[in-house]
């Protein structure tokens, strides 16, 4: 079974045991999160909310860190102009510890 869950703006498909690196979520390393679920698939079978259905998807908070470094270089060839900049994206790794799909409609 998985479940298609939304959070920081992106949409992620998700089954049990899996990791998944979201974007920063507040919380200490252990702490419980749920979300809301968008759709449910099992064997082939496929159901959508409108938007989200009843049931929930429960994680822990595994780890909380930061991606790998994005470089930023601008450059103009005849004005002595460089700039470099780094990003590096906050993450907020869940294990998926639970799908509850006994309230679906």
């Amino acid at each position: 079974m998985y479940a298609v869950i939304r959070s920081g703006g992106k949409q992620y498909r998700v089954s049990e045991g899996d990791v998944v690196r979201l974007e920063r979520l507040d919380g200490k390393v252990g702490k419980k999160v749920s979300f809301d679920v968008l759709a449910l698939g099992d064997n082939g079978d496929l159901q959508a909310g409108t938007p989200t259905l009843k049931a929930k998807v429960a994680g822990t908070i595994v780890d909380q860190g930061k991606g790998e470094r994005v470089h930023v270089f601008k450059f103009k060839k005849n004005s002595q102009y460089r700039i470099h900049r780094g990003h590096r994206q906050p993450f907020t790794a869940v294990k998926i510890t639970e799908i509850s799909a006994k309230e679906v409609e």
